[in-house]
């Protein structure tokens, strides 16, 4: 199998959405070589999905305390109150940048930006932009900026060496690609996949916090999955399922159940527009009693609901509902990784080189429960930080030189997402927990890479040219995609224990692979952090913990041990990772 292209950089991101992007654009303006690597195409990432909106302080009647103090209250007790601050006070810098960019938010009467409140805020201090398209104008300000993306490219393996980071592999319809690089920032974006019905992109498949293991890094907090309480219920529906945001609640919609009655009274002060976890939990006990598989949020009464909420209206219109006239069918489903690859707030781990920020990484944030909208605000401020922080790596040398054969591990992807489904969702116990673990490693099967590098890389000279917009970055055809290469959901598929074949096209065929094989040991490590977990905290609920254990008020690091496989132990939440540089 021969390497078909090659590249050098000071800087790879995996990944295309806002913390990559911003990450890419920073570095590229303190003069860094930027390599991104977009397994989708330009909209294919969770930022373009996102409704609700920025935290960020508000200039009155708000204030850096009002919101720590609501971040913290919201994660359970175990945010790193430091690094929440840190991020917190970033995001008005950060909101500036971006609008320097060109984005541009909604505005009130009186000409200011327009803020809303969802669930867990005491104040109105949401920005939004497009009514509910705040993520689809923030991948559009960055997508703007014209930074080199390779589109259409996964990446297979972060190499390492003694001086930490040395490069990635990757496959495009290409083939085989090796990058030269001394740091890379993972910002894939969640694992949503994981289940059978989730708001993610279909490429939401855990390969961030794959890759981090894979390549050394910890991660902690795998088993705060947030399940957003309000999707968009259709019978049947699996996939990525519509979401109704939390600041339809915030213009005051409100929860019934199908008698009527409030879903929400007496479960918490804050009704409706409490944490994303308590409301999960009272619908998911609602449907329990009433033995229904849904609830409604009634929004009829609220004036104007189109041109406030137009995508979340073409939503529900495609469904056959009409908001104004009728209850809209909403039900939790997967949305939102709490935990991820454990960084500080400039996204450094512990693997020299190694960064993470957005979704997949674990800053200390969101504890164990996120939240609303402080996920764009950590991906700007620690996206940015983290181009800058790959500054640190200049000067070291990075070269792949050789990479062994490795077996990747897989189970079929019906079969972990039927098992984190039934078991592993709103509500958890251990005996579901060792079921879903033990379903998922009796189907596990094993695809061996060969080796794709011997010796040192290098293409022939007459095959090295420059790639566009990208200086110093060579690849075989001289070509940056601009539109996905493969059609990775409908690739075809070997059987377990199968050689890939010596071409790099029959890779790309097959690259559903590396999906499953990503989902695979981020479901392994989530269920063993969970079962680690007898207690309820946050979005973490076991029925046979039911509550909260003061001796476990700590984060559960997990790592992969070459010899014993999984290591899991604790690590006290307001410890920050004890990083390499």
């Amino acid at each position: 199998m021969n390497v078909s292209w090659e590249a050098e950089a000071d800087l790879v991101v995996i990944g295309g959405g806002v913390a990559g992007l911003t990450a890419a654009r920073t570095a590229s303006l303190r003069g860094l070589r930027v390599l991104t690597l977009s397994k989708g195409g330009p909209t294919d990432t969770s930022t373009q999905y996102a409704q609700g909106g920025i935290a960020v302080v508000a200039p009155r009647g708000d204030s850096v305390d009002s919101h720590v103090h609501d971040t913290v209250e919201a994660g359970a007790g175990l945010c790193d109150i430091d690094a929440v601050r840190s991020i917190v006070e970033g995001g008005q810098a950060a909101i500036a940048a971006l609008t320097d960019l060109g984005a541009v938010f909604d505005l009130g009467r009186d000409g200011q930006i327009s803020r809303t409140r969802e669930g867990g805020h005491s104040t109105r201090r949401i920005i939004h932009a497009g009514g509910d398209a705040t993520g689809a104008e923030v991948q559009r300000a960055l997508n703007a900026a014209g930074l080199p993306v390779l589109f259409g490219a996964a990446a297979l393996r972060v190499v390492t060496g003694p001086e930490g980071v040395c490069g990635v592999v990757a496959v495009s319809d290409n083939g085989f690609g090796v990058v030269h690089t001394p740091s890379v920032l993972l910002a894939t974006g969640g694992l949503g996949q994981l289940y059978a019905a989730s708001t993610n992109p279909p490429g939401a498949t855990g390969d961030g916090v794959a890759l981090a293991l894979w390549a050394g890094a910890a991660v902690a907090d795998l088993e705060f999955v947030q399940f957003h309480p309000t999707v968009l219920f259709t019978p049947g529906g699996v996939g990525r399922r519509p979401l109704i945001s939390e600041a339809v609640r915030g213009e005051g919609a409100k929860l019934v159940d199908s008698q009527g009655d409030s879903v929400t009274a007496g479960v918490h002060p804050r009704g409706d527009l409490a944490p994303r976890d308590v409301v999960s939990r009272a619908i998911a006990a609602r449907m329990r009693a009433l033995g229904t598989d849904h609830v409604f949020l009634d929004a009829r009464h609220l004036p104007g609901f189109a041109q406030r909420f137009p995508t979340i209206t073409a939503s529900c219109l495609a469904a056959g509902i009409d908001p104004a006239q009728q209850l809209i069918p909403v039900a939790p489903a997967a949305h939102y990784q709490c935990g991820g690859v454990s960084t500080d707030t400039y996204g450094r781990t512990g693997v020299p080189g190694l960064y993470a920020a957005g979704e997949v990484a674990r800053t200390g944030l969101h504890g164990a429960n996120r939240l609303a909208s402080n996920s764009l605000l950590e991906g700007l401020v620690v996206g940015e930080r983290a181009g800058a922080a790959a500054a640190e790596r200049l000067g070291v040398r990075a070269r792949i030189t050789e990479i062994g054969s490795w077996t990747a591990e897989f189970a079929e992807r019906a079969v972990v997402q039927q098992a984190m489904t039934e078991h592993a969702s709103v509500v958890r116990d251990g005996d579901g927990l060792a079921q879903a673990l033990e379903r998922i490693e009796a189907a596990i099967g094993t695809v061996t890479v060969p080796d794709p590098v011997a010796g040192d890389v290098r293409l022939p000279a007459s095959d090295v040219v420059s790639v566009p917009g990208a200086a110093g970055l060579t690849d075989s055809r001289g070509v940056m995609q601009s539109e996905p290469g493969v059609a990775f959901g409908d690739a075809g598929r070997c059987g377990p224990g199968q050689q890939v074949g010596e071409s790099a096209s029959v890779w790309a065929r097959h690259l559903r692979y590396v999906e499953d094989a990503a989902l695979t040991v981020t479901a392994r490590a989530l269920l063993r952090a969970a079962a680690a977990r007898a207690e309820s905290r946050g979005c973490h609920t076991r029925s046979d913990h039911p509550g909260a254990v003061d001796g476990r008020r700590h984060s559960t690091m997990v790592r992969l041990d070459p010899r014993c496989g999984f290591d899991v132990s604790a690590m006290p939440a307001a410890t920050a990772v004890v990083c390499a540089r």
